[in-house]
This record gives structure tokens, C-alpha cells and sequence, in this order.
């Protein structure tokens, strides 16, 4: 088809926008009719379908029949317990996601690091590898610095080209050079080479000599060459790793709950990956803070995420200092010392009740805003430049006694006698006993239990499941897999009221589409371009919000477009050099179609799976064809709109491709507005 996303339009805006129009214009979302009672229990296999589709980030050939045994959540809330080989050898291409926050700070230095070794500031590193890239990053740097003072006439097209092509010879004689030496002293070799052959060689090696050269050198050797290529500054190959494995977490990863979750986590604890040093420590935020306390008890992930720089820079609570503080210039053995400007930062105080915990109308004050910053003064950052760890300075901590929220919490951390704080020093525990007692407080626990309801059961979640969810995390101390448990179990999520309604972010979007075809994304990177075009680039929300989650801030014209014209791509192979096979994608729903229990978990492989033919000549082959595919990518029919329109695009293909016509059923089911929803 020339347009698909166009075409499709049609049946798309009118069952998922409906006319209905949000305060702010908005399309909201309406979903089909359905002939059955909204109130009646979801049969056992709608159950499988309902767990996947809010639990995983899509279900994939096989899945629902993996799941109908009722095992699957609660093995999925043990995440260790899930082997997950591929994914980490898959993972093994980015070593930036093992890395401490100092040392992607020294392997991948951005422009301000860079000035300061330039300008004489701050020494070279020690290591020789790193080294290597600070020599080549100054040397652009100067350059650059150069070219400003004395511009040079703008180059002609032939020069480019001519510039180009001695670029590509230096960079085959290095190659060349590197091959004649034994593997383990070729980065040392090309350290010792001229700056300007460095930059050619990483710049423009390629095709075998790239794959050969690249695959023997170790780890730490190939980050030092990706760190050099480009323009000034190396910190965006932190976050391209970053980004890339978290697109190949959702497709591939067998333990999607914890995925799902760590997703929902980082997103209410929201950091945005290019804020200051938060390029350095959003990496460890996830792996570190997120992942490991996703699933846990949520006052362990509340004091992990207080003690993570990435919140600490994110939220400017390293910048706080109490008024009455000695790094104010207040001295308690000075009577007469005075304090200075300095004071407090109230974003993170504010942003931990109003975003993390209490929620808006939690009942806080703005008083107890100011009271709370005061408390967790001398929260922040160890040499934040330099990829610094968490530290407590008591220097800048507010000393005293404070009233905050109804509480008077001493600098011992004890609450009307009750110790809170751990064993941590003096003062810093009277901020792990104010995070302690937001972990405990009933509105914490009902505004963590709508927004959970809220994300897995409905934009407006039935407020008789928060209750019933709020009293569980109270009960359980706050542990998340008991208040998921109630949420999975409940009647509402249960029924055909909350069936299908939720509509796909983005993110879920695309992911949904390479797990319902099985297919492991070749291009990591073009999906984070997708994303980022899309509108929910990873790690990018700037706003502590995160992004917005409910259908109305995704449904609209444009988004639906841009959401077929990917279907569109992807299933005739425009899309990132992403191999597509049609066949493969009716193999594994005609093998899932002879029967429940049947049909063994489709692996995502890059490899073609031997299709048996449905002939496009046959009336009654697309017919097959479809509802197969159906049952692969949707896990039901479609509407009668959608059907009809799928045979009326189906007439106008030639008799004599049945590849193309798979390829168009495809991408219509894909772009369909049931493959829009979860």
C-alpha cells in the first residue's frame, strides 16, 4: 500500500477516539462494543490474555497457553528464580550498564570534563586506556577552539568527498597496521598512533574490518574506541547503551513482571538522564536502586531511591544547606558566628510527598514542606562531577529537634520514643524516620495503590479495589508483590469491564509488536529513534511527573498515524535494516492453532521459520490466513469494521503475491485499533 497509515485511519479514529473529547480536546478513548455483560468473569484463557497484556509487554506466540495454568505471576514475582541466557548475552554488547557512575564518567567524559583537562584544571587520567580517549577528545576540543578563532572557508562538496575518502584510506591502514600484531597489543599500538589517525580509524572503519577488529578487542578496549568517535564529548554512548537495553529488556526478558515493574518504579521516581551529572548515575539508579527493590517492600525502594545521587542531583537536595548549619557559618562553639546566604533546597522535601508518597491533597502542609527539607539537609553527593557516590555531611545538615507532619523527630531519629533511623549517623537518621513514617502512612498507602490500579486495571481504577489494595499494603507493611497479588486476584481485574480498555503507551506499543511476532529487534537503536519520535524516549521525561501513563495523553490523530505507518515499515522491511518474514509470524499461529497445550513457547530468533504456503489464488487461504494472525498478534478477533476493511485492502492485492498479502495483513492487524489496546 502506498499510505497504510492513511488508509487504516479510517477504522482507527472512530472506535478508539469515538468523538469523545477530554476538558483539554483530546480524544478519549472508546473501545468497541461488547456483546457480553462487562460484569462476567473473564473465561480462563481471557484471564491468561489479561495477566499478559498488563504484565508483560506483550504476549508472544505460545504465551497464553503457558500462562492458563495459573502458575506464571507468582513465579514471575521470584525474578531470580527465571533464567534469562539470552537476554544477558544479548546485555554482554553493553558494558556501560556494569559500570560504576565514576567510571562512565571517566571512560565517556563530556565537553565539561574534557575543558578542564584542556585547560590545565585537572590532570590526565592515570589509566592509559582512558587516557587515550582524553588525548583525542582534547585534541577536538582545540581544534574546535581553533576553527572559532580562524574560520576556514566553508569545504565544497568535492572536498568533502575527497576529505572523506582520505579519512576512509587512513582509517584501512590502521587497520591493516592492527591485524599485523597479535590481539592483545593492538590498543596500545593504536594509542600510541597519531591523534588524527585515531579519529579516522573510529570514525570510519567498517564492514568486516570493523566486526573482526571490534569483536577482538575486550570490553574495555571497544568503549574506548566508541568513546572517540563523534564530536566533542563522549556521554551520550552512556545513554545510547542505556536506552538500547532497556527497549531489549522488554522484548526479550523472560522475568517481564519485574521489567514492567522496574519500568512503573523508575517512572514514578522519575530522574531525567540529562540533568547535570544524572548522565553519570542514571545507569546505576536503574540497576542499582529500581530493579533490585522493584518487587519489594516499598519503604526499602523509597530509602534507596533518597540515597541515590541520581535523586539527590535530579532534585537539587545536594545543593540544600541548613541556615543554621556549619557549613552556613553557624558554629555552635561560636556564639557569636552568624549564618551566611545559604539555605534550603525544597524540591526534593516537596516532590517526596507530593509525587512519591502522600500524593496531592496528602493532607502536608507547606510548612511541612520547609520542616521536611530541613530534615534531609546534608543528604547529597560525593564529588557529583566526578561520578561521586551518596554521602551525609552532617556540616550541612539543619541541627535540632523538628515538628514535621504531626511528628517531633529528634536528631537521633526517634519518634515520641520510638527509634526509626537505623543504624546510620546522627541526623541522617532523623530523615530515614520521616521516609520511614511516609513508607507507613495510610495516604501513601492508598496513593501508591491507585496509581498501581491505575496502571494495570483502569485510567479511573474502581475505588472499591484501592481500598481493598490500600488495606493490603498496610496489613503487609507495604510489600508490593502482596499488593499486586490482591490486584491480580480481584474481581474487577477479573472481569470483562476492565478487559482490553487500557490503551497502549508507546513503549508498549512497540514492544508488543516484536514480541507478538516473536521477533528480536536487530536494531535496538532504531526502536529508541521510534521512541523518542513517538514521544516517550527512555529517560527522558524531563518533568518529575514521568510520563503520563492514561489514554488520553496518547490517542490522537497524529499518534495513531505515526503508530501505522511503523506497522507499515516494519512489515515490508523499511524499518532500522530489520529483517521481517510474514511466514514465520502464520507458522507460529498455525502451529498455536491446533490447540491449547499444544504448542511449545516460540523463541525470539533472528532466524526463518519454514511457513506452510496459504496460497493468495485460494478464497479461502487470506481468510485462514487472517484469522490466524489474529490469534497471533490480538489473541481474538477483530471488530466487524476492522475485518471488513482488512478484506476490502485484501481484494485490491494481487492474486499472484501471497507474500505481500501476508505482509499487508500483518501490518493492517498491527495498525488495528484492537492491537492498540491491552
Amino acid at each position: 500500500m502506498k499510505n497504510l497509515g492513511t488508509a487504516i485511519l479510517l477504522i482507527s479514529v472512530a472506535p478508539l477516539c469515538g468523538g469523545q473529547r477530554g476538558a483539554d480536546g483530546v480524544a478519549k478513548l472508546k473501545l468497541p462494543p461488547s456483546k457480553i455483560a462487562l460484569n462476567a468473569p473473564l473465561t480462563t484463557r481471557e484471564r491468561a490474555v489479561q495477566i499478559l497484556n498488563r504484565f508483560t509487554y506483550g504476549p508472544r506466540p505460545g504465551d497464553v497457553e503457558a500462562v492458563m495454568d495459573g502458575k506464571w505471576f507468582d513465579q514471575q514475582l521470584n525474578p531470580g528464580s527465571i533464567p534469562d541466557g539470552p537476554l544477558e548475552k544479548r546485555l554482554g554488547d553493553y558494558p556501560t550498564l556494569r559500570m560504576r557512575s565514576d567510571q562512565l564518567q571517566d571512560v565517556f567524559p563530556d565537553r565539561g570534563a574534557i575543558q578542564l583537562v584542556a585547560d590545565g584544571r585537572r590532570p590526565y587520567p592515570l589509566d592509559p586506556l582512558i587516557a587515550g580517549v582524553y588525548e583525542v577528545e582534547v585534541a577536538k576540543l582545540l581544534a574546535e577552539r581553533e576553527d572559532k578563532q580562524h574560520p576556514h572557508a566553508e569545504l565544497t562538496d568535492a572536498e568533502k568527498a575527497a576529505a572523506k575518502k582520505a579519512d576512509q584510506a587512513t582509517a584501512s591502514r590502521v587497520a591493516g597496521v592492527l591485524f599485523s600484531m597479535p590481539k592483545g597489543q593492538r590498543m596500545a599500538a593504536l594509542n600510541a598512533m597519531p591523534v588524527e589517525d585515531r579519529i579516522a580509524f573510529a570514525n570510519n572503519v567498517s564492514g568486516d574490518q570493523k566486526n573482526t577488529l571490534m569483536a577482538d578487542f575486550n570490553p574495555r578496549e571497544r568503549e574506548a574506541v566508541n568513546a572517540i568517535q563523534g564530536g566533542v564529548g563522549a556521554q551520550y554512548r552512556a545513554y545510547d547503551e542505556l536506552a538500547q537495553a532497556h527497549v531489549l529488556r522488554e522484548v526479550l526478558s523472560e522475568r517481564q513482571v519485574q521489567e514492567v515493574m522496574t519500568e512503573f518504579w523508575f517512572n514514578h521516581f522519575n530522574v531525567f538522564f540529562n540533568k547535570d551529572s544524572d548522565q553519570w548515575y542514571t545507569t546505576s539508579f536503574e540497576r542499582d536502586v529500581i530493579r533490585p527493590n522493584a518487587l519489594g517492600k516499598f519503604r526499602d525502594l523509597l530509602l534507596a531511591t533518597a540515597e541515590s545521587p541520581a535523586m539527590m542531583v535530579y532534585l537539587d537536595n545536594w545543593l540544600s544547606i541548613g541556615p543554621n548549619s556549619l557549613a552556613n557559618g553557624v558554629d555552635p562553639k561560636k556564639p557569636n558566628s552568624k549564618p551566611g546566604n545559604k539555605g534550603l533546597n525544597e524540591n526534593y522535601g516537596r516532590e517526596v510527598m507530593e509525587l512519591h508518597t502522600l500524593g496531592v491533597g496528602g493532607g502536608y502542609s507547606q510548612a511541612d514542606v520547609t520542616h521536611l527539607s530541613a530534615i534531609l539537609t546534608g543528604w547529597g553527593v560525593d564529588r557529583p562531577n566526578m561520578g561521586g557516590g551518596f554521602q551525609f555531611d552532617p556540616k550541612r545538615h539543619e541541627p535540632g529537634t523538628k515538628e514535621w507532619f504531626g511528628h517531633t523527630i529528634d536528631e537521633q531519629g526517634r519518634v515520641e520514643g520510638k527509634a526509626l533511623g537505623g543504624n546510620n549517623p546522627d541526623g541522617m537518621k532523623q530523615g530515614v524516620a520521616a521516609l520511614t513514617l511516609l513508607a507507613a502512612a495510610p495516604q501513601t498507602a492508598h496513593f501508591i495503590s491507585f496509581l498501581l490500579a491505575q496502571r494495570f486495571v483502569a485510567d479511573e481504577p474502581p475505588a472499591a479495589l484501592v481500598d481493598r489494595m490500600t488495606k493490603s499494603y498496610l496489613d503487609s507493611d507495604g510489600d508490593i508483590k502482596v499488593v499486586l497479588t490482591t490486584l491480580v486476584t480481584s474481581p474487577e481485574f477479573n472481569s470483562h469491564r476492565y478487559f482490553r480498555n487500557k490503551v497502549k503507551t508507546p513503549e508498549e506499543f512497540l514492544a508488543s509488536s516484536f514480541r507478538a511476532m516473536a521477533t528480536d529487534p536487530s536494531n535496538p537503536g532504531a526502536v529508541v529513534g521510534k521512541l523518542r519520535e513517538l514521544g516517550e524516549a527512555p529517560y527522558q521525561a524531563l518533568p518529575p511527573t514521568g510520563y503520563i501513563m492514561t489514554a488520553d495523553h496518547w490517542m490522537n490523530t497524529g499518534a495513531l498515524v505515526a503508530r501505522l505507518n511503523f506497522s507499515d515499515q516494519l512489515t515490508h522491511g523499511k524499518f532500522g535494516g530489520q529483517k521481517f518474514d510474514s511466514s514465520r509470524v502464520l507458522a507460529f499461529g498455525l502451529m498455536a492453532d491446533r490447540g491449547a497445550g499444544a504448542v511449545a513457547q516460540a523463541p525470539a530468533v533472528k532466524g526463518k521459520v519454514r511457513a506452510l504456503p496459504v496460497a493468495a489464488s485460494d478464497p479461502m487461504g487470506p481468510d485462514v490466513a487472517l484469522r490466524v494472525l489474529e490469534g497471533t498478534l490480538i489473541g481474538g478477533e477483530v471488530s466487524v469494521k476492522t475485518d471488513e476493511f482488512i478484506h476490502s485492502q485484501m481484494a485490491a492485492q494481487p492474486a499472484s503475491n501471497p507474500t505481500e498479502t501476508l505482509n499487508l495483513l500483518t501490518a493492517l492487524l498491527l495498525g488495528s485499533p484492537e492491537f492498540q489496546v491491552r
